[in-house]
């Protein structure tokens, strides 16, 4: 790489990593792939164009001299994305603080994480997360209808207001269990069990278990089912809806193929009361039994709406792809590719943030999605 633009260090060459890590070799000419095992990173290094180079290397964070030989290649003003689980990122993070370098990840802002702002800031640092699919392109797609129905006026007035985001992976072809899984089954389990929080009927809500709150949402002449995910409450304000005094719906949730709860009616019976054991067994069992054959195509469909009186807009994203070019794949890890383009292109802020809020940088990294061909479908909603 060119010693005027910062060295690229991806860590993690999994399933969700391989072409925006390939297009970021591709456009700026090298990038560094590291992992514990190297037999993805290498396949991964042999889809770049001629001319472009993906360097492979060896890193286990747990082992001191492979930390240290990784620290070793780093210099000031370079960018490290992190693709571990969740759980790695503070760690890496601190890495990045040690070294001078900028951080990306594609996963949820953690409290340990921003509590790092400040320090990123003195050194004049990005370290900017929740840049996949979701959260990522769900952001971007938000902060832009949003800006929409305040550009047309009808935002503040006391109008009934219902927000949706909706995002869900499933195979292309449908079956009857209507999902199939790409890595071990456990953690869509143990998502299941977890509280949720949204604005239902215009009133603060906590769903306890997923599956007693399951709706049915036609997007686009195709009936799915949803259900909340996580806690939507603080992105009220992060999506400048705080001020809606008749705010009826807002909801950050999961997106499932119709007949979905039918099909699972057996599992939640299971996971109601299952120790953790008994999660990982079933867990095993549904890994053999329902996992994506070689080359089988998958479907990300990402639905965002609002509607505020009589005016609706919204933005969705449907994509297909198979093998290492993943519906899935695709739209996390060219976002990710996004952020650091926007890095090395000193587009972004210092300090610790989440996908972009300003809507000509939102507009920009959808164009650049567009360009690796990630469309969004547009409803009263111009980009």
């Amino acid at each position: 790489m060119s010693s005027d633009k910062p060295s690229i260090h991806w860590i993690g060459a999994g399933l969700a990593s391989g072409p925006g890590l390939v297009s970021l070799a591709n456009k700026w000419g090298e990038a560094t792939v590291w992992d514990m095992t190297l037999d993805r990173a290498k396949f991964l290094s042999e889809q770049v164009n001629e001319g472009a180079k993906l360097n492979v290397a060896e890193l286990n964070l747990r082992d001191e001299a492979s930390l240290q030989n990784f620290k070793n290649t780093l210099n000031k003003g370079d960018i490290i994305i992190s693709m571990l689980p969740a759980t790695f990122h503070v760690e890496v993070a601190n890495v990045a603080l040690d070294e001078d370098c900028h951080l990306v990840t594609s996963s949820y802002l953690s409290e340990e994480m921003i509590a790092l702002d400040e320090k990123a800031k003195d050194k004049g640092l990005v370290f900017i997360n929740e840049v996949g699919l979701d959260p990522g392109i769900d952001h971007l797609l938000t902060h832009i209808i949003v800006d929409e129905a305040n550009n047309a006026g009808v935002l503040g007035k006391g109008n009934k207001v219902d927000f949706v985001s909706y995002c869900g992976g499933f195979p292309a072809e449908p079956t009857p269990f209507t999902y199939k899984f790409s890595w071990t089954p456990l953690g869509v389990l143990t998502a299941l069990t977890n509280q949720a929080q949204l604005v239902q009927d215009g009133a603060e809500t906590t769903i306890n278990k997923a599956w007693t709150n399951v709706s049915e949402i036609a997007i686009h002449g195709e009936t799915f089912e949803a259900y909340a995910n996580r806690n939507s409450l603080p992105y009220i304000e992060e999506y400048g809806l705080a001020g809606e005094s008749n705010l009826n719906t807002f909801v950050r949730g999961t997106l499932r193929m119709g007949g979905w709860k039918e099909a699972w009616k057996d599992i939640f019976d299971t996971i109601e009361n299952a120790s953790m054991d008994d999660l990982k067994a079933l867990s095993d069992q549904l890994w053999n039994d329902h996992q994506y054959a070689d080359d089988e195509e998958d479907r990300v469909v990402l639905y965002v709406a609002l509607t505020a009186g009589d005016w609706h807009g919204s933005l969705t994203v449907d994509a297909k792809g198979t093998g290492w070019r993943s519906a899935m794949a695709d739209t996390v890890s060219y976002t990710v590719a996004e952020a650091v383009s926007a890095i090395i292109e000193n587009r972004l802020d210092t300090g610790v943030q989440p996908a972009p809020h300003g809507i000509a940088e939102a507009k920009l990294w959808l164009e650049g999605l567009k360009a690796n061909g990630i469309e969004v479908k547009c409803e009263n909603i111009t980009l």
